[in-house]
């Protein structure tokens, strides 16, 4: 018996731009394509703007994990290496092929890597 699935995806090339505004977009679409009722969102990121210009290029970004009634999405930003990187995991049935579609569109990106787990 499957407990969830979970969707890894890895994306490079990305023109998007990630802001806190823009991640909390594209959760709202990614719920509702998906078909998963949002619960609370929680960022993770830089307050000081020379902390986050000091910072190496694979930390400086914006991590946030948006919660939903089935479990969680999770994303890693990183601008400067225009990269994004995501976990969706779900006990419900997950729509992986159209989360796929949709995460490339949104961030203009290229995904380099895609995995799809089942959790048991």
């Amino acid at each position: 018996m499957s407990y969830g699935t979970e969707l890894v995806i890895d994306l490079h090339e990305c023109k998007t731009v990630a802001t806190r505004e823009v991640i909390k977009d594209f959760m709202r679409e990614l719920c509702d394509l998906i078909d998963m009722e949002r619960a609370d969102l929680f960022f993770w990121d830089y307050d000081d703007l020379e902390e986050q210009a000091a910072a190496p290029d694979h930390l400086s970004g914006i991590s946030a994990v948006q919660f939903i009634t089935t479990s969680n999405v999770t994303i890693h930003t990183l601008d400067r290496l225009k990269s994004v990187y995501l976990n969706i995991f779900t006990c419900k049935k997950l729509k992986a092929a159209e989360a796929l579609e949709f995460c490339e569109e949104f961030w203009g990106g290229k995904a380099v890597s895609n995995t799809i787990l089942v959790r048991t």
